[in-house]
């Protein structure tokens, strides 16, 4: 039996925190043991002595899978082996799981001889260990460990997990909460907080608040006496003027309590804040409708704990009435939040914030509790993803979404990812002569601006040098080369260049994917709105981009490199990694060589320009701000142009000016070039049926060596459902179909007219949902 802090009793599972009370259940004890033994045997019967529960894995897969699904609070794993599994690996891969942050996990490490020296216990805990166990097949040392970490580091861990509930009741505090440390510096701030004192918590953690601008309207000595009261331990509270982060001032009603921590030393101090509200329940104005003088401020900062408190409070009990004083508690909620400062230069984000602030002064409570939702939705950096279903409900959606839309498990890994040699930039092909086009091919070109054009019989043709012939045709038609200044040889100099640094080797992003994109972008240009949107430095930027925009793409996702902790990884942040790369070195090898820089006549203004419209485009084909740019690009041109279209229709006249002052705006024409990317970067589910099959195998057997290689390194399968042995690539598609393109085909359709591609998207779907439902996993139907 236990005592608690008020002296009663309670039982050995049950744990106190503080004044909370918790019952812990039964410790769950995972062993990963590839096979069976004496130790395994020991630390079995072990958990069996203590009353824990025991599963056991053989394999570093089934150890997470059980893990998932249980989440033990200590797992052991065997590390005398390597030959099986590498205990490092498995350790990294269970660390990797969010659940594992309160986990306890044990290396079993073998008997060294007594003449040997005592191997360092560092690379266990690089790896997540941790602690270890020496090789003890006897029950009871098997059963002294488990019960030691029970008692230790188990216990402490199941009381920070309880701590999540606590820091909730924080987030969800009405009144601002600030915690400080002993020496005066920020740890913590809650939503509240924010909302009244307009900083975000970001700007605060970490600084001292004598670094804070302060009120002038304190007395002088106010701070010293605050000072003086706390530091002997004793809390305090009145009435202080703060500075908020927009200069205003705000009369706060503050209360701040010392903590007392190990060795009976303050350790922390918590102050609760709220506006300070009059007898009528009226929050004082600011700004200029202050009323409150210094004299007036000076005459309430001593202690208020003598006055009666409900003269000029609302007691917090109040919140759950919805009585006769709701348009008090209505002001007292709800005044104070729409005070959220005005920046000096607002976001157009910030306005609406303001705009709902405003509203909800003026809302009923319920009213008022609504937009308290919708701003906590529009505080979000998540703002266009959508909220995916349970993984139960769809793995192929959960699983393709969620590793292109992400940059993966965030970790330390010792598996650097390097690329091999024939993807090295320092590896990349010599461009070779180009000789007059061949008849053959010249004929194949002919047929290029056909939405049909077969790029993979160009590829076949030109043998594997699809984007040079390709490129230098439409360069051609859109006077690239009259537009840069630049000769035709050394168009045709870049354009080897480029197709050089694609990867041959990579099933799916090689140079004829690159080379498809290019068509798709050129046809795209060539549609009549479009046309009529963009100027020639928009299109010459959209189809240099459409070339460079996967150059050296090591034929592995963003997560794959960030998990991998790959240099490119680190460079960039974990951030955009592969298209911030392409976009760099796309530049780099232009500028390198003379003889291939299609920019060394280009004026250096119209070259900034240029080459900032380039970078754009590439980085808006990366996946994780998708929903983004349609979103913007439905709600800044989509509607606008419809609502025209339908206002011109009921008045039987035409507002071709309105339509074309919406498309030429500087940032719409930016959301169009954006858009016209990303629809060429993945149309090939809008291809014919032939070409969307063939490119549907060519990322599945991409994707399904990357899940290859995650599991020969031991890294987080990023995307599980394409293994090679058990993938239904129909279900993939159907997925990838329903998620990403439809609503973007959709909005582009509806902008630049393509019937021709919304027929085949139909067909196409059709044909997947056909061999999805024939329970099909392959990529056509079994031979009749």
């Amino acid at each position: 039996m236990l005592l608690d802090i008020n002296g009663k009793m309670v039982s050995a599972t049950e744990e106190c925190v503080g004044p909370m009370r918790l019952t812990q259940e039964p410790i769950q004890v995972l062993l990963v043991f590839a096979k069976e033994d004496s130790q395994s045997d020991a630390f079995w019967w072990a958990c069996d002595r203590a009353g824990f529960r025991c599963n056991i894995a053989r394999t570093p897969e089934s150890a997470v899978e059980c893990f998932l699904d249980k989440h033990h609070e200590i797992i052991v794993i065997d590390g005398r082996h390597s030959r099986y599994f590498e205990p490092e690996a498995v350790c990294r891969l269970i660390r990797a799981t969010k659940p594992s942050e309160n986990t306890v996990i044990l290396a079993v490490v073998p008997q060294r001889p007594a003449d040997q020296e005592e191997p360092s216990v560092l690379p266990l805990l690089c790896a997540g260990f941790s602690r270890r166990f020496v090789e003890n097949s006897s029950v009871s040392a098997c059963y002294n460990e488990l019960i030691q970490i029970e008692h230790g580091e188990v216990r402490c861990q199941f009381k920070l997990r309880a701590c999540n509930s606590v820091f909730t009741a924080l987030e969800l505090c009405q009144e601002a909460v600030e915690i400080t440390s002993e020496d005066h510096i920020i740890q913590y701030v809650n939503p509240a907080f924010e909302r009244m004192m307009g900083y975000h918590k970001g700007e605060l953690i970490g600084k001292e608040l004598t670094e804070l601008p302060k009120s002038d309207k304190n007395r002088a000595d106010l701070l010293d006496t605050i000072n003086t009261c706390i530091k002997k331990g004793k809390e305090w509270q009145g009435i202080y003027y703060a500075r908020k982060k927009s200069g205003d001032s705000i009369q706060q009603h503050v209360k701040i309590t010392p903590v007392i921590g190990q060795g009976g030393k303050i350790r922390h101090f918590v102050s609760i804040k709220r506006p300070h509200i009059d007898n009528n329940n009226q929050v004082h104005k600011f700004n200029k409708e202050e009323r409150c003088s210094g004299e007036h401020s000076q005459s309430e900062c001593h202690s208020l704990r003598h006055r009666d408190r409900r003269k000029d409070s609302i007691d917090a009990r109040s919140l759950s009435s919805r009585g006769s004083d709701a348009p008090s508690l209505q002001n007292r909620r709800y005044s104070s939040v729409a005070r959220i400062h005005s920046m000096t230069i607002e976001a157009p984000i910030t306005k609406v914030i303001n705009i709902i602030n405003a509203a909800q002064e003026s809302s009923p409570v319920t009213v008022a509790e609504a937009l308290d939702r919708v701003l906590e939705i529009l505080r979000t950096t998540e703002l266009y993803s959508p909220q995916l279903a349970s993984k139960e409900d769809d793995p192929h959606t959960n699983d393709l979404v969620g590793g292109l839309m992400s940059d993966g498990l965030r970790r330390l890994s010792g598996n650097e990812y390097v690329f091999c040699k024939n993807m090295s930039q320092s590896q990349l092909a010599i461009p070779v002569t180009l000789n007059d086009v061949p008849p053959s091919i010249a004929e194949m070109l002919n047929d290029e601006e056909c939405w049909e054009f077969n790029i993979l019989e160009l590829e076949a043709a030109t043998h594997k040098r699809p984007l040079t012939y390709l490129g230098l045709k439409i360069f051609t038609s859109f006077g690239v080369c009259e537009f840069l200044n630049c000769s035709e040889a050394t168009l045709r100099s870049w354009l080897q260049l480029m197709e050089a640094s694609y990867h041959a080797s990579n099933s799916y992003h090689n140079s004829t994917h690159a080379a498809d994109v290019l068509h798709a972008t050129a046809y795209f240009l060539r549609k009549e709105r479009v046309k009529s949107s963009l100027d020639q430095l928009d299109e010459v930027a959209a189809l240099i981009a459409a070339t460079v925009h996967d150059v050296d793409h090591p034929g592995r996702t963003n997560s794959f490199l960030c998990n991998a902790g790959s240099e490119l990884a680190i460079l960039y942040n974990d951030t955009a990694v592969l298209e911030s790369h392409h976009a760099a070195l796309a530049f780099q090898l232009t500028v390198r060589d003379s003889k291939s820089n299609i920019f060394k006549n280009t004026d250096r203004n119209q070259f900034r320009t240029l080459r900032q419209a380039i970078i754009d485009m590439v980085l808006a084909t990366e996946m994780t701000r998708h929903f983004e740019h349609v979103s913007k690009f439905v709600n800044s041109i989509n509607k606008p142009m419809a609502a025209i279209e339908e206002t011109s229709t009921s008045s039987m006249n035409s507002d071709c000016d309105g339509q074309a002052n919406i498309r030429n705006s500087p940032e719409n024409r930016l959301l169009i070039k954006r858009m016209l990317i990303k629809c060429a970067d993945v149309a090939n589910p809008c291809r014919p049926l032939e070409l969307c099959i063939e490119w549907a195998g060519r990322i599945s057997e991409e994707y399904f060596a990357q899940t290859d290689e995650e599991k020969r390194q031991g890294l987080p399968v990023v995307m599980p459902v394409f293994d090679r042995n058990t993938c239904s690539v129909p279900k993939s598609q159907i997925s990838f179909i329903d998620y990403f393109i439809t609503d973007m085909f959709d909005a582009w359709d509806a902008f630049a007219c393509l019937p021709g591609l919304m027929e085949h998207l139909s067909e196409n779907y059709k044909y997947w949902k056909g061999l999805d439902e024939m329970k099909c996993k392959s990529l056509r139907p079994p031979p009749s």
